[in-house]
């Protein structure tokens, strides 16, 4: 092999340069279905064997792969082929287990934490209300295909929610209980976007500094307040997507 093609030179006879050969036949298995969403790349020093090239070879098809959004380079993890994006609706309250059962993917869900508590300053400030009252404090995360999906941060507030204090939230996620026991009138989004701090991170399995996008979510029924979540997820695999129609 030349000095030539490892810099990413035409050969003489006009084919694909070495790492362009790499990055075609990588993107290839991708393209086919061969290795699916979530498949881990060989190592680089797989590829090098495989290749009988230099690392600098296989570095360059790695990024070409991961700046057309093909893979995701992870630090210290390797490379994995990109999951597709997943869509949610900005204006309709959704339940996460339906929304990741409907791309065709297997949910997970783990309660992190539940806990009945006389609502702090804080909680009252978080629920607009003013009186002192009991609220089941929520954390848990959802995944798709064992892959952490979104982390839950909610508050139920007993005075308009009594039933949740006997709730099994071990076994239902909280989202999918309320949707389908407790009626509601009006609901908020608040939608931003934050760095993961460090218990995001480990929820999400992600670094930490990195995106993050953010749900704020209110729900009342005539005026008194149901619930408050907030809801986490990787900002590089998740996008909200909203459809409007005129008149």
């Amino acid at each position: 092999m030349s000095l030539t093609s490892e810099r990413g030179k035409a050969d003489a006879a006009g084919k694909p340069t070495l790492y362009k050969r790499i990055r075609l036949d990588i993107e290839t298995r991708i393209l086919t279905g061969e290795w699916p969403p979530g498949h881990r790349i060989p190592f680089e020093h797989q590829l090098m064997t495989r290749y009988r090239c230099s690392r600098m070879t296989v570095n360059k098809a790695l990024s070409e792969l991961a700046q057309a959004d093909l893979i995701e380079r992870r630090r210290r993890a390797g490379s994995f082929v990109r999951r597709p994006q997943h869509l949610s609706a900005v204006l309709k309250i959704s339940d996460i287990r339906a929304e990741i059962t409907a791309l065709g993917r297997s949910y997970g869900y783990q309660l992190l934490h539940c806990r009945r508590r006389t609502a702090t300053a804080a909680d009252r400030a978080r629920l607009g209300v003013t009186k002192a009252g009991k609220v089941v404090a929520i954390a848990c995360r959802h995944s798709a295909d064992n892959v952490p999906f979104a982390v839950e941060d909610r508050l139920i507030d007993l005075s308009t929610v009594p039933e949740a204090a006997t709730a099994d939230f071990a076994k239902e996620p909280p989202g999918s209980w309320l949707l389908h026991h407790v009626p509601w009138t009006e609901a908020e989004h608040t939608i931003s976007a934050v760095v993961a701090d460090d218990d995001t991170a480990k929820a999400l399995d992600i670094a930490v500094g990195a995106p993050c996008l953010v749900i704020d979510r209110y729900t009342w029924r005539s005026a008194r307040t149901l619930t408050a979540v907030r809801l986490h997820y990787p900002g590089d695999t998740h996008r909200l997507v909203a459809r409007f129609t005129g008149g």
